[in-house]
């Protein structure tokens, strides 16, 4: 059992956690692909955390917890890339102006910066290297100082990462511009051996260079090492919409998370609290939208 948080988050900044003591029933891409649902597990101390769960099948995952309250769902496409096939394929997906468009950013980043490299890191030295450099980078981003998003610096973590570039299950990449590390990505993988499946777990820049878009640059040059290998299945984007990953993806399934609370008047008030929230920041998003103010509103969010 792990002390998983109930937030209460408006746009990119967590304004309130709750704490609870819950059980974690996560679904792989592959199982969320093929309909198999995986062994429930006995629910903690105040129920079971949901997390991308396919919708379709959220009357059977639900019922596996008869009397539990749900709340904090969240709907969403996981977006996914099928890398069975080529690079060159892969490509052709894209309209030829977007391709041209990721081009550009790419010659900008170039351009700007005097020039920039990538550097690829598998074995447990690699990695170590990797974490050298990534962490002070991703300590700086405002998913590690908004929501605690950046990648993990803890020892559990750190073995966690060696012992998969051990077994050869890491693929971890940093840009490199203007003489330092401005980007990197983290990718377990996952998965029998046959149906491999790349993990996007961790991708972060430097904000003092966002306008260039090191992300994309540094997310488009790992993809083409990746198909090069022609080892694996899947590239989970994870949980959660965002126009990077719905750009990248060439196949969505719609799935949900959430949790289930035991019945108790504490989980009750909880979950009809953050009810509440949901349904105000909602309706104060589509009035920001209605009159343009979503773009400025979003930005001093992650100021």
């Amino acid at each position: 059992m792990a002390t998983a948080a109930i937030d209460f988050t408006l746009g990119s900044r967590r304004l309130l956690s709750v704490p609870r003591t819950l059980a974690t029933w996560s679904f792989s891409l592959d199982e969320v692909v093929s309909g198999t649902l995986p062994a429930s597990p006995a629910p903690g101390a105040d129920g079971v955390r949901v997390l991308s769960a396919p919708a379709a099948q959220l009357a059977e995952i639900v019922a596996h917890y008869p009397g539990f309250v749900a709340g904090g769902r969240q709907d969403y496409r996981r977006h996914y890339i099928d890398m069975g096939q080529s690079f060159d394929a892969y490509l052709s997906r894209f309209s030829g102006k977007t391709r041209s468009t990721l081009r550009r950013k790419a010659k900008k980043l170039a351009e700007e910066c005097g020039g920039y490299s990538i550097t690829e890191h598998r074995t447990p030295a690699e990695i170590e290297a990797f974490l050298a450099a990534a962490l002070p980078l991703s300590a700086r981003t405002y998913q590690a100082r908004l929501l605690d998003a950046g990648l993990p610096d803890s020892p559990e973590a750190r073995r966690a990462m060696l012992e998969a570039s051990e077994a050869d299950r890491m693929r971890a990449f940093l840009l490199h511009a203007a003489g330092q590390p401005i980007a990197y990505l983290s990718l377990p993988v996952a998965g029998p051996k046959a149906k491999a499946t790349l993990v996007y777990a961790h991708l972060g820049y430097d904000p003092d260079h966002a306008r260039l878009s090191p992300g994309t640059v540094l997310q488009m040059e790992a993809l083409e090492r990746l198909f090069a290998e022609a080892r694996y299945r899947w590239f989970d984007f994870t949980e959660g919409e965002g126009a990077h990953k719905a750009m990248f993806g060439t196949h969505s399934a719609l799935c949900s998370s959430l949790v289930l609370l035991r019945p108790t008047l504490a989980n009750r008030t909880l979950l009809g609290a953050r009810g509440a929230f949901d349904a105000g920041v909602a309706g104060a998003k589509a009035l920001a939208q209605r009159s343009g103010a979503l773009a400025r509103i979003r930005a001093g969010l992650r100021a």
